[in-house]
């Protein structure tokens, strides 16, 4: 009895997990794209572009580590040194545009609502 009901856990906690993989991996590669997308838009400035290009790579090696395992810990660190970059590009620049597109982008074919 108790046997059944811990292998039941792991078999829900195993597919809850994958789920969560999939949606935060759906939802990093969004972001990915906006940088990415970003970082060759030539109507911004030379010093944001790179910023970009800093941040999409930083994504890459966030979508990677996801990818091979979830541990919602190292993942919480990487969103908070990910959240630190893009603050770095906003407060840096001056143009608003940066700002407003990246605060009014949704990643293409993710909807904003629970899975």
């Amino acid at each position: 009895m108790v046997f059944s009901r811990v292998v039941k856990l792991r078999r829900v906690i195993k597919v809850d997990t994958q789920r969560l993989r999939g949606k935060t991996l759906r939802h990093l590669e969004g972001l990915f794209d906006m940088a990415k997308s970003l970082a060759k838009d030539e109507k911004v400035r030379l010093s944001a572009r790179q910023k970009w290009v800093r941040i999409a790579a930083y994504l890459a090696q966030v979508i990677n580590s996801v990818a091979q395992g979830f541990d919602e810990k190292e993942i919480d660190v990487q969103l908070t040194e990910l959240e630190k970059l893009i603050d770095e590009v906003k407060t840096k620049t001056k143009n608003g545009r940066i700002k407003k597109q990246v605060s009014s982008q949704k990643p293409a074919g993710h909807s904003s609502g629970p899975s």
